[in-house]
């Protein structure tokens, strides 16, 4: 995984798991250029993403991101057995890798992402599946509402100073 800038990683390729008994991987390019991309990191992950690069990764910047106990490439098997027994570790259960996505860009959408931003991110060329992230919450609901009436009390004080406190 190289990284472009301090606190961001390179999307380059991807890996494609066979239906296969064995499993195979394969690492080849991104489905569309929209797939590869940079993507900023929040800082407070940096400390543990470098910690997994150091003890979990290969080396270098073509190092793959998850390797099996002796360095070699997952297979499919192998990763769901590693993923099964930290899920029961955390005694959680119903959770899937690809969820972490999900609730990063979740995460991504709250924090006031737009559409645009949220396709950049996730490598997507479309609309539609950034859209699947855009979650309708009541917090977010009170947040739009909040800013609008602060945006409302600003343009009134401008018409009228005199309605600044109200």
């Amino acid at each position: 995984m190289a990284c472009a800038t301090p606190g961001s990683v390179s999307v380059s390729r991807s890996t494609t798991c066979s239906k296969s008994s064995a499993g195979s991987v394969t690492i080849g390019p991104r489905k569309s250029e929209a797939g590869k991309r940079i993507v900023s990191v929040p800082e407070l992950l940096l400390p543990d993403l470098r910690t997994h690069l150091n003890t979990y990764a290969g080396e270098g910047d073509e190092g793959l991101v998850f390797i099996g106990p002796k360095g070699a490439q997952l297979r499919r098997a192998n990763f769901t057995r590693t993923w099964s027994k930290a899920i029961s570790a955390t005694n959680l259960s119903g959770f899937h890798f690809h969820d972490l996505r999900h609730t990063g860009n979740t995460f991504a959408s709250q924090s006031g992402a737009t559409l645009r931003e949220l396709m950049n991110r996730m490598g997507h060329s479309t609309t539609r599946a950034a859209l699947i992230y855009q979650h309708t919450a009541m917090e977010r609901d009170r947040a739009i509402a909040d800013a609008l009436g602060k945006l409302a009390k600003e343009a009134l004080s401008k018409e009228d100073p005199d309605r600044s406190g109200t």
